[in-house]
């Protein structure tokens, strides 16, 4: 007796259907964040914390050094940076979560290139870390700096750059974990100490040799320094405090321009971009 063969017909791969794989993620990243006001709240604290009680403490010690500023003003780049890096680090570890549940499998077998499920990854974690940043910028006030409409849209901007590398970064990280204890040890150990030597709440001038070498090998110093030029760049402070809170990044006595500061923070983006496409290619 002759048995009838049903045929299935799979989707040919194409640009369209790349492009519509990276708005779902990107849109699906959005929801995420848009209806988790518990991760939006408690991903505010430790920034906030670091700007008002550390900024505070610390300005007391250095009142007399650094006079016609406060301290909070300094910081408040290094904080920003810390709110958007935290939270693409944590937007780039939902893959492992997803790995877990069997979410990332599904989007994995779809007739879609997996370098567009990656893209769609990190730029949705970049918006989602933007959004988390805004809340930051809306306190610019109350730490002396001006909500200059230039500045704002300049300090977005280089936040979607940082946050961009750093979602790129964690998806590489996630891309090989199975669970998500794993990757937060791993991110806290690679993560914290990036932050700390990035100049992020200490100024980069007059460092020891060895400590200035640590900042500037460290991508982070190039994603906050950007910052920190913009937010000075408004402000009406002597020439000599600026100098002592705001001497930018050099090498070998060369000061490295904005320019090329967030260059460097693209072409690491791209490249870890690529090393998480290939990445998500070898697996599953």
């Amino acid at each position: 007796m002759a048995t009838d063969v049903v045929g299935v017909r799979i989707p040919l791969r194409s640009t369209g259907h790349d492009v519509r794989a990276v708005k779902v993620v990107l849109h699906r990243e959005m929801l995420r964040f848009v209806n988790d006001r518990t991760r939006m709240l408690s991903m505010l604290v430790q920034p906030v914390l670091w700007l008002f009680v550390m900024g505070t403490g610390f300005g007391t010690l250095a009142q007399g050094a650094i006079p016609g500023i406060d301290y909070r003003t300094f910081m408040y780049p290094g904080m920003i940076a810390m709110t958007v890096i935290m939270t693409a680090m944590f937007s780039a570890g939902s893959i492992v979560w997803d790995r877990e549940f069997g979410f990332l499998r599904e989007m994995l077998v779809a007739p879609v290139s997996r370098g567009a499920i990656v893209v769609g990854k990190c730029l949705g974690g970049a918006l989602v870390a933007v959004g988390q940043g805004v809340i930051i910028l809306a306190l610019a006030g109350a730490v002396g700096v001006p909500y200059d409409p230039l500045l704002m849209v300049t300090l977005l901007a280089e936040m979607f750059l940082a946050a961009f590398t750093i979602t790129a970064f964690g998806v590489t990280l996630a891309a090989r974990m199975k669970n998500m204890q794993t990757f937060f040890g791993l991110m806290q150990m690679a993560i914290m100490p990036m932050m700390f030597l990035s100049g992020a709440m200490f100024p980069l001038g007059n460092l020891p040799s060895w400590l200035h070498v640590l900042t500037t090998v460290n991508p982070l110093t190039y994603a906050v320094d950007p910052m920190r030029q913009a937010v000075f760049s408004r402000l009406d402070v002597p020439p000599h405090v600026d100098a002592t809170l705001n001497p930018g990044v050099s090498w070998f006595g060369w000061q490295v321009p904005v320019a090329l500061e967030l260059g460097l923070v693209a072409l690491i983006g791209a490249a870890l971009l690529g090393v998480a496409v290939a990445q998500f290619r070898r697996s599953e």
